[in-house]
């Protein structure tokens, strides 16, 4: 959300994440697709199955529906690891294409290779890492730009989220983090001002695909209110009204998964869109962006030929004589409104007119 009276761009972000299954192909054809359906970013998923799982751990239930059943978390994202050779690969084609690259880091080399190597000026941290202080801080004691999702978490979760990453802004090497640090930082003015610097959130319901009674958009507003930052919106919900109703509402970003088909394979497909439907989304948003507008309340161009029509005037019911008072018998109200408006009828019946009238003409006092 935001403040400014004009609408802002509406960043949208095709969430290829996983989609690609693993084939280099199939994550080519995520890049064309999400440019040619209008959005701004593309972004995927960085990590090492290794050091994101360990062997024993479960998958979500919407996993173990759209998996092998047989398949344990950790060999699934064995096979959606995105290799390290095919980000540089994909960052080139998709700003070729007009889209900036993004993705979400899920350890620490992953973070690295981000920064350091794709030289990425904006960060997403996604809401399963939301309570990952050490993680959090080190995204924070980057230069970049921080989208952080707010998936399953209380007003208190993210307040605590955004005090570690006001202390990374603003602390210095040798003080220790802690609790009491990531209050005090988040309560000082200048964390707070690192914040609006860097940091937008993301109002996000974290089940896939998340039902309508789950996704509570009013909880945008609450966010706003709290932290004074701007909120967006990732969308699990299936088809695209509750990333419209989100945009009206004021989300500054909409991040909604893209798929070549949902009938793939793979845990995320069956929650998100296929090309055609997210670029009916993403023009979808822009039509509510602009109708919007500024919130000043005033007569558009637009409507002017109407009021002329549909507003009325005072005329004269019958003919008026110069001299003689005007009066509910010889005043009447009628269209069209470009003559003396109904306002000013009490005020008409105070006086005589200055000239003849015919009946239904305009009265021009």
């Amino acid at each position: 959300m935001h403040d400014d009276r004009c609408p802002a761009h509406v960043q949208v972000i095709a969430e290829a994440g996983v989609n690609h299954n693993g084939q280099p192909e199939l994550a080519f054809q995520l890049v064309e697709a999400a440019a040619q359906a209008g959005a701004d970013v593309i972004k995927f998923q960085t990590f090492q199955a290794e050091r994101l799982v360990t062997a024993t751990a479960p998958k979500a239930a919407y996993q173990q529906r759209t998996t092998r059943g047989d398949e344990s978390q950790l060999d699934m994202l064995r096979r959606l690891e995105l290799p390290r050779q095919l980000h540089h690969a994909l960052k080139s084609d998709a700003e070729r294409r007009g889209l900036r690259f993004l993705s979400t880091a899920f350890d620490e080399e992953s973070l690295r290779l981000l920064v350091d190597e794709l030289g990425l000026s904006l960060l997403k941290i996604p809401s399963g890492e939301l309570t990952n202080a050490p993680f959090l801080l080190q995204h924070a004691r980057t230069a970049a730009q921080l989208i952080v999702s707010t998936g399953m978490a209380s007003l208190g979760d993210i307040e605590l989220a955004l005090g570690v990453i006001a202390f990374g802004c603003i602390a210095g090497p040798r003080e220790r983090p802690g609790v009491s640090a990531f209050r005090a930082a988040y309560a000082s003015r200048e964390g707070r001002l690192a914040l609006a610097q860097r940091v937008t959130l993301l109002h996000c319901a974290s089940a896939y695909p998340a039902p309508p009674e789950a996704v509570n958009l009013r909880a945008m507003e609450a966010m706003a209110c709290a932290f004074h930052l701007p909120v967006g919106y990732s969308d699990h919900t299936l088809g695209i009204e509750v990333a419209l109703a989100a945009v009206a509402r004021g989300a500054s970003v909409i991040e909604k998964h893209l798929t070549m088909d949902r009938r793939l394979p793979g845990p995320d497909h069956a929650a998100s869109l296929e090309p055609d439907a997210f670029r009916a989304m993403t023009q979808g948003i822009r039509l509510v962006t602009l109708a919007l507008g500024d919130g000043i309340k005033r007569p558009q161009p637009q409507e002017l030929d109407t009021a002329a029509v549909a507003r009325k005037s005072l005329v004269a019911k019958a003919p008026i004589q110069r001299g003689e008072p005007f009066s509910a018998q010889n005043v009447a109200i009628m269209r069209p409104g470009t003559g003396m408006s109904p306002v000013r009828y009490w005020e008409l019946l105070d006086r005589v007119a200055s000239r003849d009238y015919a009946a239904g003409e305009l009265l021009d006092e």
